[in-house]
């Protein structure tokens, strides 16, 4: 998704945002700002000691002087060490703390959206922002900011001493400045337009590798390898070509500085040795200017990759703020709990659920739901039914707050939900869907969900209860078997027992199941189902499901159309209509 940025290199509103979050450490900012100071004063010591040392010791031949002195360079030279690595240091800790801070904020940030936030927004940019862009702005801190107030500092300084010395000398080093600012200004633009383009196809080979490593298994069903390859060869060379551009920028600027800095010192070296051969310069101020050139053209060398990096740290502190500043949280103001009024400490397994009169849209007017009336019983087990996109998924995803109600009312246990602290609703709630999430991790990380409080002997009666203990013991390691990504080295039944085992640890007062058995083989249907059986027995039940042979026991099955209910009753009050829930039936076991 695209998104419109600036990324004007001083920004003061983001830079002001972003020193804000140095404030906890402004102990250690303060001080790195100080060191800074520190080695820009001492830029201009090394040149003036040469020059002293020139002009005096050695034309009078002063040994003990000169000793002095060379013993005054060695000491300045390690004390400019210890500054620099101790400023490094710090800028390198500073920038590593603040961005720690804001990515916690950024994944905190996004773990409170409710999912219409994630319905509009692909999963690449949030890991984006939340890894490569929040990574970025630590050169704001360590090449940014700080050392752009280093350069200039140092530069002023230098410049200074230069025109404390011999303002003449000063005057006529300083006639190649207007060339080295063009330069500068040329390499600015073209290395911002060579790094945008950088930017823009990592983008998309990132994209296409997520999406064609992800349906790999198309990609082989339909022979397309070759096809395949051929554009990912384009989108290489197009990186390739950006990258190209950028390293030309810098072989370019780079020389062009140093020819401009030879410029400078040959126009140096002729006005400067001529007026010292007839007696009106020092020596010792010659040579002190040769290295002040050199300390004063490097900075300016410098400056303009450094506003460069800046320029790309704004772009991502802009698309972070952007993403911190979306306010599409739940509001989360219920006070109400309901287990300080229950003796079984929130597990009471008889609580009751009724829908008054919601409609729902994901964007308005298009209604998904539409006057929903649905009241389900203390323990009551109630299957959904209907055809794909009448509204089943939508009712559970309600129930747990995902999107907010547009109008209507939804109580637990007679108490609006929106009453309830959303950490106390979705306690009450457990949810197993078709498609089982499986975390990288061992098994017992997955079933208790990196809960170390749960002991290991309630995790195995979980599995034990639901069927799963038998296959979790036969696996290398056992519970501590590790997982990989999403569980694709266990079967689909095994996924789902984990889940089952999963939902028993936390034991919620209501049972979801969406599809749970959908992808389920026959064989394996049995073993679910069973686990279905105990979980859900005593729990009030929600069941989604396609197969109505997995519903005929419910004790209301409510037939869902478009949004709205057009039947309810129990299995043989609804064969009986001959209506919608008949035609069903009829296709399914026509055979």
């Amino acid at each position: 998704m695209a998104e419109k940025v600036n990324g004007k290199a001083l920004d003061t509103r983001l830079i002001g945002r972003l020193l804000s979050y140095t404030r906890p450490y402004q102990g250690r900012f303060v001080l790195a700002l100080v060191s800074t100071l520190v080695l820009a004063l001492l830029m201009p010591v090394r040149p003036m000691i040469f020059q002293h040392m020139l002009d005096n010791e050695i034309i009078k031949g002063d040994l003990g002087g000169l000793r002095i002195l060379v013993v005054a360079v060695t000491v300045l030279l390690m004390v400019q060490a210890l500054v620099t690595y101790y400023n490094t240091y710090l800028t390198n800790w500073l920038g590593q703390s603040v961005i720690r801070d804001i990515r916690e904020q950024v994944f905190q940030h996004i773990t409170r959206m409710r999912l219409s936030f994630f319905d509009s927004r692909p999963i690449g940019m949030l890991q984006t922002r939340t890894i490569s862009d929040v990574e970025t702005l630590n050169d704001v801190f360590t090449s940014g900011l700080v050392r752009i107030f280093s350069e200039i500092l140092q530069l002023l300084v230098i410049m200074a001493a230069m025109f404390y010395t011999n303002w003449r000398l000063s005057l006529m080093v300083l006639t190649t400045m207007p060339l080295l600012l063009f330069a500068t200004y040329v390499f600015k633009n073209s290395i911002k337009q060579a790094f945008q383009g950088v930017r823009e196809a990592v983008s998309n080979m990132n994209a296409f590798l997520q999406e064609h490593i992800t349906g790999m298994s198309i990609v082989h069903i339909f022979n397309r390898e070759e096809e395949e390859m051929s554009r990912f060869q384009e989108i290489n060379r197009d990186l390739r070509r950006a990258n190209l551009k950028s390293v030309m920028a810098y072989s370019i600027f780079f020389p062009v500085v140093e020819i401009i800095t030879a410029l400078g010192m040959a126009i140096l070296v002729w006005y400067g040795a001529s007026r010292a051969l007839i007696g009106e310069l020092q020596f010792g101020v010659l040579v002190a200017f040769i290295m002040y050139i050199q300390m004063f053209f490097r900075p300016l060398r410098m400056l303009a990759d450094q506003f460069n990096t800046l320029q790309l740290g704004m772009v991502s502190a802009e698309r972070i703020f952007k993403v911190l500043d979306t306010e599409e949280a739940i509001p989360d103001e219920g006070k109400a709990k309901l287990s300080e009024s229950d003796p079984h400490n929130g597990v009471q397994k008889g609580i009751s659920i009724a829908f008054e009169e919601v409609n729902f849209a994901y964007k308005e007017p298009d209604w998904v739901l539409d006057s929903i009336n649905l009241k389900v019983n203390p323990g009551e087990k109630v299957a959904l039914v209907g055809a794909t996109g009448s509204g089943k998924t939508t009712i559970i995803n309600l129930l747990s707050r995902f999107y907010e109600i547009q109008k209507g009312k939804i109580y637990v246990n007679g108490t609006d939900i929106k009453s309830i602290s959303l950490s106390e609703l979705r306690q009450l709630i457990g949810v197993v869907l078709q498609d089982v999430f499986l975390f990288s991790g061992s098994i017992r990380q997955n079933i208790t969900l990196n809960n170390d409080d749960v002991p290991m002997e309630a995790i195995i009666e979980a599995a034990r209860q639901v069927g799963a203990d038998g296959f979790i013991q036969q696996l290398p390691g056992g519970y501590d078997y590790q997982v990989r990504e999403r569980g694709v080295t266990l079967s689909l039944g095994q996924r789902q027992l984990i889940a089952f085992a999963r939902v028993l640890i936390y034991d919620p007062a209501i049972l979801v199941l969406d599809e749970a058995t959908a992808n389920i083989d026959t064989e394996s249907e049995e073993v679910i189902q069973h686990a279905i059986d105990t979980i859900m027995a005593g729990r009030t039940s929600i069941i989604i499901a396609h197969r109505l042979s997995t519903i005929q026991k419910a004790d209301k099955i409510v037939v869902l159309e478009k949004g709205r209910i057009i039947e309810m009753g129990s299995h043989q009050e609804l064969l009986q209509q001959e209506g919608a829930y008949h035609t069903l039936h009829q296709l399914q076991f026509a055979g």
